[in-house]
């Protein structure tokens, strides 16, 4: 059985194809992308965090709702592709890491959880989530959403992810919307 989880399975992943799941073209990425837009325009952001950045297409769309945004990934290939894509976006800070040991110092009034929660055996992603929801700011927001569909990388569903995170503790739910094909949940910290 590979490991779905790995550097090394991302890595092969962007090496082959450069957008392996099509980021840049899909329809449902497009969809996706504005439902995560519209549930984040009513604040401007001053620090925020994307781990699970992938090529940055979304990070280009997170930016001009933020001072700053930290993004991270797991492959240097999509994390090269991503500073591509985000060249003339000062604001936007790309770095190679992952969870949980590479979450920047400091607080943070945005998290986006896009696609990344079911790489993570349950524990582990209440485990995260929680040292995630520690680093909000009071007030801060912690997005989610995720596919629905089943897939063989995956350790958990995208619905299982939805219900972990919303036993977290110090949240208020503000959003839940279901879309075709992906969930989107936003909390506020209290």
């Amino acid at each position: 059985m590979r490991d779905t989880t790995s550097s090394a399975f991302f890595e092969s992943m962007y090496k082959h194809n450069p957008d392996p799941w099509n980021f840049s073209s899909s329809e449902y990425e497009q969809r996706r992308y504005e439902a995560i837009v519209a549930a984040l325009t009513a604040t401007r952001y001053t620090r925020a965090f994307e781990p699970g950045c992938s090529i940055g297409v979304l990070t280009t769309k997170l930016a001009p709702l933020c001072e700053q945004l930290i993004a991270i990934d797991i492959s240097p290939t999509a994390i090269r592709e991503a500073q591509q894509n985000c060249r003339l976006l000062p604001n936007v800070d790309l770095r190679i890491g992952r969870l949980p040991q590479d979450v920047p110092d400091g607080n943070l009034d945005l998290i986006v959880l896009s696609e990344i929660g079911y790489y993570f055996k349950e524990p582990d992603l209440l485990d995260v989530a929680t040292m995630l929801v520690d680093r909000l700011t009071p007030k801060g927001i912690l997005l989610a959403v995720h596919w629905t569909g089943h897939s063989d990388d995956h350790l958990i569903s995208g619905d299982r992810v939805h219900e972990i995170l919303l036993r977290l503790e110090g949240l208020m739910l503000t959003t839940t919307e279901s879309h075709a094909g992906f969930r989107l949940n936003k909390w506020v910290r209290i």
